[in-house]
């Protein structure tokens, strides 16, 4: 188990600048797309199908606890090869994943670059996703959930603790520590109110077309909102 996806030396860096990735760096929901593009790949039955949008739905409506509900989708991949969830993730990045990038969020990822700051992925979506969307974007980390193995295989749970809220903000002190950053100098970029405990600790927060709840959070703290396209 890591907390940490991919090992990269931020020696120099002023600050360090979060995202959360679905409906923030990308305008989607990735875990939605990847068991879309497996049913479509037939790797999955329709009774499965049915189960996933079910705890999709449940999310979207926060009808059931969100960590329950993020565990539950990762059991359809039970069986799967760590190979065809790297293939599927990369297919499902290139059809549609790129396109959800909003201009917005690569002008945001420049700015930060351009000011000496690393920028890094912090979702609770699985690493070869968050892979992908840190590559194309010429991010320098990403810190994210993983799918546990065994032999190559995945067994549908999840490799230690899923990363959402109070976990995110866990990663992102630990994260910080590790690249000597302060954490008040830091930037997190989300969108809806699970966010909330990131946003409140950093010195930076900013809400992406944030979500009923965090827009009435966000007036209340003064936070900055973007509204991207």
């Amino acid at each position: 188990m890591g907390t940490i996806s991919s090992e990269n030396n931020l020696k120099g860096k002023r600050y360090i600048a979060f995202f959360d990735l679905d409906d923030t760096l990308i305008r989607a929901n990735s875990g939605k797309l990847l068991v879309r593009g497996a049913y479509n790949k037939g790797m999955m039955s329709l009774s499965d199908l049915i189960k996933a949008l079910w705890l999709s739905f449940l999310y979207k409506f926060r009808l059931l606890n969100s960590e329950k509900i993020i565990a539950g989708m990762f059991k359809w991949l039970e069986g799967m090869s760590e190979k065809s969830l790297s293939d599927l993730s990369s297919e499902v990045f290139e059809n549609h994943l790129l396109h959800a990038i909003p201009e917005e969020a690569r002008y945001e990822i420049r700015m930060h670059k351009d000011k000496n700051a690393a920028v890094v992925i912090l979702s609770s979506a699985l690493s070869p996703v968050c892979q992908a969307v840190a590559g194309h974007l010429e991010m320098d980390d990403y810190i994210c959930s993983h799918i546990e193995t065994d032999s190559g295989k995945c067994t549908g749970r999840p490799d230690g603790k899923i990363c959402y809220g109070n976990e995110k903000v866990s990663r992102l002190k630990e994260y910080c520590e590790k690249n000597n950053s302060k954490v008040e100098d830091a930037w997190y970029y989300g969108d809806s109110v699970s966010d909330y405990p990131v946003l409140q600790i950093v010195g930076n927060p900013v809400c992406v077309n944030p979500d009923r709840k965090l827009i009435k959070t966000a007036n209340k703290n003064s936070w900055k909102i973007y509204l991207w396209k």
